[in-house]
């Protein structure tokens, strides 16, 4: 990492040499008192950046929107979308402004300031964030990163004092998060519903040529690209399901051209089981439910197939690029749910053990974090008489103890089937179960905290996120059973 000053920051701008149809020039909305929260390590090595010099005075003003580096080329997105299935219209960003891109060790890297003030694209909002949700923001990307799901980044966490009023007064915040490309489907959705082709090819052709270089050979390289992100996309929901990830807000204007967990707002991780938990207080129909993200992400691409078939020129043929969706997740989850029950062959009453087991948890409102882990230490080798005490901190997640156990009977006997080794399997699945995620009560107290002028418990939780499958026994509690106050948390679209 090369030390330098916020001002001589390399960046570059693939995205500001389109037309500027695509965007709007302009620059952040300065805060006042800025100060530092809380940075990456991780993410600040992506980008070449020493973490430590995030939190001097010339990086803060940069990453507030104060000052802009000379190399930069502020700008905001505009985009269209349908919102809980229905079209919204124009959108953008809102609240969001590029500052360009830099290249790091692993490739370009965007860095946008979400926060930074008004745009052309804010309708009614205010352009800001509060501290509250750029926290929750900044903590999820960075744990669903060392989780292995594919998602945006964050960089660094800034505030000020300058008090913003959502449901009650707060104070606000810019969050710099980072990706490869801010595109998303309702990107294309703006152009075919204004009746833009030739914006829309633009656009496309600017997709292929900087995020698909291998599709540009294909017979017709726009279904190519719809086929591609159709499929990274089933990918992307099996990742989700399989560490319990509830988006919250599946708005076409929210999914990623390039497959990866784009916007944090209401989201959660599963605790006690229920395939129709909604984590959005706002979604009152639960379209955005656990169950409900695996057909809204196929509903999803139909939206981005429908905004491409002007340049794909072939219904039938983009209708097929659609079904790679279903193959795509039932693949992917297959080996997730696989890998995460330590079963390394697959047999064909696979599927009724997951289901049994699926309707216990339900049944059961076992946590979902905790049963997995702790079934990484399920016992083979253990005498019949020892079984029980054995088994306990894992039986003892189930209310229905003796349907547990007979679930657990049939479990065994599929692992002696394969041969599996208790020491080698452990190990394995405790690679794939996570100890820790960001629950929302813990990101509630690190937000509390840091209400309070205290943001060492942003600091804390984020190193804990940041090794979720390693034991850290230091750091036990933060893999608990949530406390009976977190019931009562709710998360809506203002978060």
């Amino acid at each position: 990492m090369t030390t330098r000053t916020a001002d001589d920051l390399p960046f570059d701008n693939g995205f500001a040499e389109l037309p500027p149809a695509f965007y709007t020039r302009l620059m952040p909305t300065p805060l006042p008192a800025p100060y530092f929260v809380a940075a990456s390590t991780p993410a600040a090595g992506l980008v070449g950046l020493d973490p430590a010099d995030l939190a001097r005075d010339d990086f803060i003003a940069v990453f507030t929107g104060n000052e802009v580096p000379a190399r930069a080329q502020p700008l905001a997105a505009v985009y269209s979308g349908h919102q809980f299935g229905h079209w919204a219209g124009q959108l953008g960003d809102g609240r969001a402004i590029l500052l360009g891109d830099i290249d790091g060790p692993q490739g370009r890297m965007e860095l946008q300031l979400k926060g930074a003030g008004m745009t052309p694209y804010s309708r009614m909002g205010d352009g800001r964030a509060v501290l509250r949700s750029s926290i929750r923001e900044f903590l999820c990307s960075e744990a669903m990163a060392a989780l292995g799901v594919p998602t945006t980044r964050a960089l660094v966490v800034t505030g000020s004092n300058k008090g913003i009023i959502r449901e009650t007064m707060e104070t606000a915040a810019v969050v710099t998060r980072m990706a490869p490309s801010f595109v998303r489907f309702g990107s294309f959705e703006h152009w075919r519903y204004r009746d833009k082709p030739e914006e829309l090819r633009i656009l496309a052709d600017y997709v292929i040529k900087t995020f698909y270089p291998e599709l540009a050979g294909a017979p017709n390289p726009y279904l190519a690209l719809l086929e591609e992100v159709t499929r990274r996309t089933g990918v992307l929901i099996a990742h989700w399901q399989a560490v319990g990830f509830m988006h919250g807000v599946m708005n076409t204007d929210n999914m990623s051209i390039l497959g990866i967990t784009l916007d944090y707002g209401p989201f959660g991780f599963m605790e006690a089981f229920d395939v129709d938990h909604i984590c959005n207080h706002t979604d009152q129909g639960g379209r955005y439910s656990y169950a409900n993200q695996v057909p809204v992400g196929h509903w999803n691409c139909y939206a981005l197939a429908n905004a491409l078939l002007p340049l794909i020129d072939d219904q039938e043929a983009a209708q097929a690029a659609l079904d790679v969706y279903i193959d795509a997740y039932g693949t992917r989850f297959d080996e997730l749910l696989h890998a995460k029950l330590g079963l390394t062959t697959t047999h064909e009453d696979d599927r009724a053990l997951a289901d049994t087991m699926f309707q216990l948890m339900q049944d059961n409102k076992v946590d979902f974090t905790l049963f997995f882990r702790r079934l990484g230490d399920l016992r083979l080798d253990v005498a019949d008489a020892e079984r029980e005490a054995s088994d306990a901190p894992l039986r003892d997640l189930f209310l229905d103890r003796p349907a547990f156990d007979a679930w657990a009977a049939q479990y065994r006997a599929r692992l002696r089937q394969e041969g599996s080794v208790d020491a080698a399997r452990r190990v394995a699945m405790h690679a794939v179960n996570p100890k820790y995620i960001l629950r929302n009560y813990l990101a509630q107290v690190a937000i509390e905290k840091a209400q309070n002028g205290d943001y060492s418990e942003v600091t804390r939780l984020l190193s804990v996120l940041e090794r979720p499958f390693d034991e850290q026994p230091e750091h036990d509690a933060y893999a608990a059973l949530p406390p009976d106050w977190a019931a009562h948390l709710e998360v809506s679209c203002s978060s």
